[in-house]
């Protein structure tokens, strides 16, 4: 625990240039909601409790982000007026029974910034009794500036609107993201007033309260990038590329090789080992595990699943949630699996659905074998043994078992369980009419005319 610290999350923004039902911060980045990103990031300081100022359109949503997060305390502050950031913070200070002695106030809507930096403001307020995030920004923008004194230290916050021309010409702006002395914090808030426009507190403002309280007052800079806020649909798509890019840096860093990291989309929680090769336009949902030595061809969709060692998966395959690949198997083109366990060195190379199956060591699925797994009210298993061959164009009715070493003929409909070595054929009698394409031929074409 960092210095018994408490954080509190700002999170009750209205987001009405989002146009969704859906509250803001629970819009995903790379798969993942801004808030828990926010989470993630906040909770690896290991902070005595966390805060979430929410408004009344989250309620629905506490069960869910607590379910993604139960190794730490977090409660939740409903703001049911939204008075500014100060009244947020105020409410939030008034549902923590135990403030620890450093604060730090973050933001839903701005899931970049990273633990590293949190952790760097809270050893600020080692000597300080508040320090504000900042970053430079050198083109026009409507942020509030930091006002730096003679000795390097944060003199103000001035609001753009307020800004003379001179300070506009600051590039050093304020962020938002503040670490506030617990001892402190209460008694500032306390003297923040509504006095403009709007009749909002502002959190800023208690930087030149404690000016006057003779507070030391600091800031620490960081990458515009880190603080991005999203306000917007099209400031969601900005934040998820920057987000995809530190992804990718990040698996070629560790041994990943991407053939073109442009184009291939990484979830949150995505692992794969080093020597890993990845194709262009391949899509990875949350829960993927991939070990060492996988190959994964353009155009594959994989989800939930945990590939093995040596297999090669794609192009055009989807792995769909609860499937596991084994060491050295082989997934082709158009194939998609759910649900099952392929097991090492089998084969599916080619246009076939698996689903809800257990597909032995060796086996060979031939091209258009599907398993019918669904009878409209439940889910079936079919399981294949070792060293089976499947042929071509085959349906396993599940609920089905095919023993070791079994053969099924192409074409076939398997309804029954085959016993290990059997060679199973299940086909209509083929009939063939002498002269019958002729004379089709001769009728159609009579018919046409």
């Amino acid at each position: 625990m960092i210095n018994n610290l408490s954080i509190i999350i700002l999170a009750a923004g209205k987001g009405s240039r989002m146009k969704s039902d859906l509250p803001k911060v629970m819009h995903k980045v790379a798969n993942r909601e801004m808030l828990n990103l926010v989470i993630d990031e906040a909770k690896n300081l290991n902070p005595k409790n966390i805060t979430i100022v929410v408004s009344q359109e989250m309620e629905n949503w506490q069960e869910k982000i607590l379910k993604n997060h139960p190794e730490i305390k977090i409660s939740f502050a409903l703001q049911k007026e939204r008075k500014g950031t100060a009244h947020a913070v105020s409410i939030a200070l008034e549902n923590i029974s135990d403030l620890g002695e450093k604060t730090l106030i973050l933001y839903g809507d701005t899931p970049l910034t990273t633990h590293t930096t949190l952790e760097k403001m809270s050893k600020k307020l080692d000597d300080f009794s508040l320090c504000i995030l900042g970053f430079d920004d050198e083109e026009e923008n409507a942020y509030g500036r930091l006002v730096v004194d003679e000795n390097g230290h944060l003199a103000k916050i001035v609001e753009f609107k307020d800004a003379t021309a001179e300070e506009k010409k600051i590039a050093l702006c304020n962020s938002g993201v503040m670490g506030v002395d617990g001892k402190q914090i209460k008694n500032l808030l306390a003297k923040v007033k509504n006095e403009n426009s709007v009749q909002e507190f502002y959190l800023t403002d208690i930087v030149g309260i404690a000016g006057e309280l003779g507070l030391k007052r600091t800031f620490l800079k960081t990458k515009l990038e880190e603080v991005l806020g999203v306000n917007s649909r099209f400031e969601l798509a900005k934040i998820e590329e920057i987000k995809q890019q530190q992804l990718r840096r990040k698996m070629m860093d560790s041994g990943v090789t991407l053939l073109d990291p442009s184009s291939v989309y990484f979830s949150f929680d995505t692992k794969i080992a080093q020597d890993v090769a990845i194709h262009p336009q391949v899509f990875f949902g949350p829960k993927v595990i991939i070990e060492k030595d996988v190959e994964i061809k353009s155009f594959s969709h994989i989800e939930g699943a945990k590939i093995c060692s040596g297999a090669v998966v794609g192009p055009f395959a989807r792995i769909r949630p609860e499937t596991e690949i084994g060491e050295n198997v082989r997934v082709g083109n158009f194939v998609e699996i759910k649900k099952s366990q392929i097991k090492k060195g089998a084969k599916i190379n080619h246009l076939s659905y698996i689903g809800d199956s257990e597909i032995g060591e060796e086996s060979n699925i031939g091209a258009g074998t599907i398993t019918c797994n669904y009878d409209g009210y439940n889910k079936s298993k079919t399981t294949v043994g070792r060293n089976v061959f499947i042929g071509s164009n085959s349906a396993l009715i599940a609920p089905v078992e095919i023993g070791d070493g079994a053969v099924v003929g192409a074409g076939s409909v398997i309804t029954k369980n085959i016993a290990s070595d059997d060679l199973a054929v299940s086909r209509s009698k083929q009939i063939n009419l002498p002269e019958g394409g002729k004379k089709f031929h001769e009728t159609k074409s009579k018919i046409k005319k």
